[in-house]
């Protein structure tokens, strides 16, 4: 058995000789590649977190303002003819226009429209509702409402809310429809 023993000990070719530099080097570049990938996608992550308060806001204020063409449809507020865009005989603006709260006639985009819409945000407290909140104006935002005429009595309506963050211009769109029966 000693005998086995020193053959064993005393083979120099035994197959086993470790890593080379490049394989070490080409296990290193993948490594780091799977790194940045794995880095590129928290930090869009992070991107997408910080833009869903913007993101949100624009979907409430699309929501608002087909919400308030169906209101005054039902409550007979406008007429018919008038649920179009102003360049074919309606009330809505054409084009996108700043975010306004709605005027007399409650509908926005329209000509009576009131002062710009603001945001009230929790103050240091972190409480809403108490002396430090804070009032931000939506003034990054714009709203267009795209009216179609699909049949006499059937439109379109698109609302296109876009807004900045950052560097990034962003675009909120909904669209419905609407007919002339309440």
């Amino acid at each position: 058995m000693t005998g086995t023993r020193a053959a064993v000990a005393g083979r120099t070719g035994s197959g086993q000789q470790g890593f080379t530099l490049v394989e070490t080097l080409m296990a290193i570049i993948i490594l780091s590649g799977g790194l940045l990938a794995l880095s590129l996608a928290f930090a869009q992550g992070m991107v997408v977190m910080s833009t869903s308060h913007f993101h949100q806001v624009a979907k409430e204020k699309a929501s608002e303002a087909i919400e308030s063409v169906f209101a005054s449809r039902d409550t007979r507020t406008i007429a018919w003819a008038q649920i179009r865009n102003v360049s074919n005989g309606g009330v809505f603006l054409d084009g996108p226009q700043p975010l306004l709260s709605a005027g007399p006639d409650g509908l926005v985009n329209t000509g009576d429209d009131g002062p710009a819409e603001t945001e009230i945000l929790a103050g240091p407290d972190r409480t809403l509702g108490t002396a430090d909140d804070v009032v931000v104006a939506l003034d990054g935002f714009t709203r267009e409402v795209i009216i179609s005429d699909l049949a006499p009595n059937l439109r379109e309506i698109r609302v296109v809310v876009t807004y900045r963050v950052g560097f990034f211009t962003r675009t909120y769109q909904l669209t419905t429809y609407i007919s002339s029966f309440a």
